[in-house]
């Protein structure tokens, strides 16, 4: 008897995604089948819906990346006792490496996820703020890997090593900052004046206001004051310009790195000095899968047990289900600011 579940489907290129049933499929060897209890939405999932881009392979589709849910059952090849039928994960839905093959993303209440790109929750965590970890952290760990930070980075205060973030209200720049922050990184951080107050309890070291005329000036003065060489930055937020001016006016001897969460274009501005990478995981299958295997089954796993990374910025809940999977990327696509939307299926 072959089993249905719900999902919202992306019919065409373009079009609005329609709630639908769908075959529910059974696990590859590497894989687990996930029962989706909550889905986070992330700027490319509306990129996909009315750009198709990142590519989608073939219609219909289903697109997303953050899902928190309970396993159903494991592939063969999963031996983690940490991720069998039963364990509450929060996953990294791979519909953007697949190519929008259905099976694989996030917006819908089955889900096919690789067992490496899954990290099993604390009882106290709710599904909802579970379902904002995936796209972040990867992104976050993806960057570092982009510019070369070891994994094992582990600075104290008197290593003076300064971190700039721009964006970090964003899902991915409060991730960023907390991990720089485990790293024993000095976070110096851009976002609006009001959620200063909050992204300090992140471990931001010093925040600025990205919107002021002099954030540079500043942003520089506030290193030097502090002795802290800044040879390392974030950009979740576009604004190359600005990084680059304070990397280059804030690093140490040699070259500056950036991780750039928004793609590089042939006409994208650049300094001597400062390196600017687009973020992305390795590109071989073999290394990938090794990435986040420690990312999810590892790392993540381990800092969620200790209670030293939190899901991050704000959680607001766009109620409906999937059927407001539309509405919930619309308030995407229109802009939100330190808040990460998510849907409970």
């Amino acid at each position: 008897m072959s089993h249905q579940h719900l999902a919202a489907i992306l019919p065409a290129k373009g079009s609005r995604l329609e709630v639908t049933n769908r075959p529910t499929p059974g696990p590859g060897p590497d894989d687990l089948l996930i029962e989706v209890k909550a889905i986070a939405v992330n700027p490319i999932d509306w990129y996909q819906r009315d750009m198709g881009f990142p590519p989608i392979a073939a219609y219909p589709a289903v697109v997303g990346s953050d899902i928190a849910g309970i396993v159903i059952s494991a592939g063969s090849s999963v031996s983690s006792a940490a991720l069998q039928a039963g364990t509450r994960v929060s996953a990294f839905a791979p519909s953007f490496f697949k190519q929008g093959d259905p099976d694989y993303g996030a917006l819908q209440t089955r889900v096919l996820v690789p067992a490496a790109n899954a990290a099993p929750i604390p009882a106290k965590m709710s599904f909802t703020e579970a379902s904002m970890l995936p796209m972040a952290v990867a992104t976050v760990w993806s960057g570092w890997y982009s510019i070369g930070i070891a994994r094992d980075t582990a600075y104290t205060a008197a290593d003076k090593q300064g971190m700039l973030i721009w964006g970090g209200a964003s899902s991915v720049g409060s991730a960023a900052i907390q991990i720089a922050k485990l790293m024993g990184f000095t976070v110096y951080a851009t976002a609006s004046e009001k959620n200063h107050g909050y992204l300090k309890t992140l471990g931001a070291s010093k925040l600025f206001d990205y919107r002021s005329e002099n954030v540079v000036k500043d942003i520089v003065k506030a290193a030097k004051e502090d002795g802290v060489m800044i040879s390392s930055g974030f950009d979740a937020a576009g604004q190359l310009t600005e990084c680059l001016e304070v990397l280059e006016k804030s690093k140490a001897e040699g070259t500056a790195k950036l991780a750039s969460a928004i793609p590089l274009k042939d006409e994208s501005p650049t300094t001597e000095g400062v390196e600017v990478k687009f973020v992305s995981a390795p590109g071989d299958e073999k290394a990938r899968i090794e990435h986040f295997q420690f990312v999810f089954n590892v790392w993540l796993k381990e800092k969620l047990e200790k209670g030293e990374f939190v899901p991050s910025p704000k959680l607001k809940v766009i109620e409906g289900g999937l059927n407001a999977a539309n509405a919930a990327l619309d308030e995407l696509k229109g802009g939100v600011s330190g808040v990460k939307l998510v849907l409970e299926v």
